[in-house]
């Protein structure tokens, strides 16, 4: 499993240099430091944005986002990236801002792209989208925007039936978004999964306390990451069921 820890991390640019030998996650509204994190880390994925312009209140750019994925999507470190959707809006207005997509997606790009199924979304889209896309984005949305919750278990569960043979194995690549909690990702059979956890939390230093407590931002995101990162994703569905604990690390 590939752990993309999402930017940009609180401390600047010398926390940044965390990332060295890291994988990133990087999304078009946070895309300053994208350069420094490219040249650092070992892979990367690209976010399309949309979600921080929804919370922002703002129309997403799709053509703003075609032309910086231009600019990165033939990275010999580039893995995937996200396909634009709607944030709160329901399978049919997502069918339109895919088909949208084609129109302005740069050429040789489309192939690298991963949709997003939200899980609020009817569970035959999942099933058309693992059969369209070498990968597929899991979203928690709607009622399911909890991550962890016995209701997003629940979907999770039905979610994993679509998107799994039977013997628990992933009909294609699954990225779980907003899902590098080691109590989530350990019972789900991802490729991928990303959070902006450590770059939230390496910077509050009331959360860091103690002799051996780590004193720089670059420091304790190293150390996070080392968290996490011990930890390997499922190697097919089960279905059990994560258990929640350790959440004040993960914010």
């Amino acid at each position: 499993m590939i752990h993309y820890h999402g930017i940009p991390f609180s401390g600047g640019e010398n926390t940044h240099m965390a990332l060295q030998s890291k994988h990133c996650f990087i999304s078009y509204a946070h895309k300053d430091p994208a350069p420094l994190a490219i040249e650092l880390c070992q892979s990367f994925a690209l976010d399309n944005g949309a979600y921080s312009a929804w919370t922002a209140g703002k129309p997403f750019d799709i053509e703003g986002f075609a032309e910086w994925l231009n600019e990165w999507h033939q990275h010999p470190g580039f893995d995937f990236f996200i396909v634009p959707d709607v944030i709160g809006g329901d399978h049919h207005e997502n069918n339109k801002i895919r088909a949208a997509w084609r129109n302005v997606c740069p050429d040789g790009a489309w192939q690298k792209g991963y949709p997003v199924w939200h899980m609020h979304e009817p569970l035959e889209i999942l099933r058309d989208l693992c059969s369209a896309f070498r990968g597929v984005a899991l979203g928690s949305s709607g009622d399911y925007s909890i991550i962890g919750t016995q209701k997003w278990w629940h979907r999770m569960s039905e979610a994993m039936n679509i998107a799994t043979d039977e013997q628990g194995r992933p009909l294609t690549k699954l990225h779980g978004l907003r899902m590098l909690d080691p109590t989530i990702f350990s019972h789900l059979p991802l490729s991928s999964a990303d959070s902006t956890n450590v770059g939230r939390n390496c910077g509050i230093d009331n959360a860091w306390k103690g002799t051996y407590a780590p004193k720089t931002a670059r420091t304790r995101a190293l150390v996070m990451m080392e968290r996490i990162e011990s930890h390997a994703s499922a190697s097919r569905w089960t279905n059990s069921k994560g258990v929640v604990r350790n959440m004040e690390l993960f914010g």
